[in-house]
């Protein structure tokens, strides 16, 4: 199964939450796991469209307590690496979408380009990195597919 990661602010208002919600959505209609960190704001909300949409959601988190995962979460891992975890929620996707977001979410943007995972942006201020950016959850969501196949599925 295809693996999209979703990165983003852990605060987020409505609107935000909106895009999220649908990117989840669609990620779990085309049958592909969600990966995000597991917590609030923009990992909550994909997670949420993703799981009321009958996908699976792995969270992984920065800590060590389960029962931190947001209610999307249908996988909690927990780590106890604190923001350390932004590696693995990385590696852990064949493509990533990055939804808004702060310092966090530009590691892991940064992550993405340091190790050559496929990332495009969404209602993100990122913008000066080398990324695609996308209008609509509908084209984040067909362009990280493209990119995760391309990539291959895992054996």
């Amino acid at each position: 199964m295809l693996r999209i990661g979703v990165i983003g602010g852990h605060l987020c208002d409505d609107t935000l939450a909106g895009v999220a919600r649908r990117v989840g959505e669609l990620v779990a209609w085309e049958g592909a796991i969600l990966v995000c960190g597991g917590l609030g704001g923009v990992m909550e909300a994909a997670a949420v469209g993703a799981r009321d949409a009958g996908g699976v959601v792995v969270g992984i988190l920065p800590g060590d307590d389960v029962r931190t995962a947001n209610p999307g979460i249908t996988i909690p891992i927990p780590t106890g690496l604190g923001e350390a975890r932004n590696v693995l929620v990385v590696k852990a996707s064949d493509a990533v979408i990055a939804i808004a977001g702060g310092w966090g979410t530009m590691s892991e943007a940064a992550l993405c380009l340091k190790m050559g995972v496929p990332l495009i942006l969404l209602k993100s201020d990122l913008t000066n990195l080398p990324v695609p950016e996308a209008e609509t959850p509908e084209e984040a969501v067909v362009w990280a597919l493209d990119q995760a196949r391309t990539r291959g599925e895992p054996q």
